[in-house]
C-alpha cells in the first residue's frame, strides 16, 4: 500500500517534519497505530474527510496531496484572492500565565476561522499565525485561564505588549521589557506574581499575543 501517492506523501511529509505517525494519530484523536496502518496496510482505504483536512493544515499542503480530488481540496491562503474566511490551527500546548508548564507536542489538533478582511486590517500574515491556550492567573485581570490567544510569530524588534516566550522546555505568557541591555524582565500583570528578571539568551520570543477570546 506505500506505493499510492497519498500515503507515500503522508509518509514523506512526516519524514521531513520529524513527527511520528503515531503523534500524527494522535493529533486526529486516533488510535497511535491508525495512522501505520493506513500507509502499511490501506486500512482505512481512504483518510476521512475531516483527518485528511487537518492533516493538510498541519503540514501546509494541499488536501489533494493526501487524496481528495483539487476541486475539493483545502487551498491555502493567499492575499490576492480575499478569501472571507482564513483557518488558524490551534496548537495543543497552553501558554502559563502562571510559574510555568512543559508543553509535550506542539501540533494543531484544530482550527479557529477568522476573517481575512479583519486579519489584512491589523497587518497579520496568516501563515504567521496560531492560537493557543493561556493556563494560570498570573495574568489576569487582562488574560484569564482557559482564554484562547492569537499569537503573531513574524519575527520583529522586541516592542510593548503582552508575547509569548519560551524558557527552557517551558511557554509562558508575560509583558516583556527589554530596556536593559543582555536582560528581559518578565512581567505579570497580576500583582501577587513579582517580576522576574533573566538573561536575553535564556528566553527564545515566540511571538506576540494580538487577540484573545474566552467564555464570558
Amino acid at each position: 500500500m506505500v506505493s499510492d501517492p497519498a500515503r507515500l506523501r503522508l509518509l514523506a511529509l512526516a519524514d521531513e517534519r520529524r513527527v511520528s505517525l503515531a503523534r500524527l494519530s494522535a493529533m486526529l484523536g486516533k488510535n497511535s497505530s491508525y495512522l501505520q496502518q493506513f500507509i502499511r496496510k490501506g486500512s482505512p482505504r481512504k483518510l476521512e474527510e475531516q483527518d485528511r483536512g487537518m492533516l493538510a493544515r498541519f503540514f501546509g499542503v494541499d488536501e489533494s496531496e493526501l487524496g481528495q480530488p483539487k476541486e475539493n481540496s483545502f487551498a491555502p491562503f493567499r492575499p490576492e484572492q480575499s478569501p472571507t474566511w482564513v483557518d488558524v490551527p490551534r496548537l495543543a500546548v497552553g501558554a502559563s500565565a502562571g510559574p510555568g508548564m512543559t508543553p509535550e507536542a506542539e501540533l494543531a489538533f484544530d482550527t479557529i476561522c477568522f476573517s481575512g478582511r479583519w486579519l489584512r486590517s491589523m497587518g497579520l500574515q496568516p501563515d504567521h499565525l496560531s492560537t493557543i491556550v493561556v493556563s494560570g492567573d498570573s495574568m489576569e485581570p487582562t488574560l484569564r485561564d482557559g482564554d484562547e490567544i492569537l499569537v503573531d510569530r513574524t519575527l520583529r524588534a522586541l516592542r510593548d505588549g503582552i508575547h509569548v516566550v519560551r524558557s527552557g522546555d517551558s511557554l509562558l505568557v508575560k509583558r516583556l521589557d527589554a530596556s536593559r541591555s543582555g536582560h528581559v524582565v518578565l512581567i505579570s500583570d497580576n500583582p501577587a506574581y513579582p517580576p522576574v528578571t533573566c538573561d536575553a539568551s535564556e528566553i527564545e520570543v515566540i511571538g506576540k499575543v494580538v487577540w484573545k477570546g474566552g467564555r464570558i
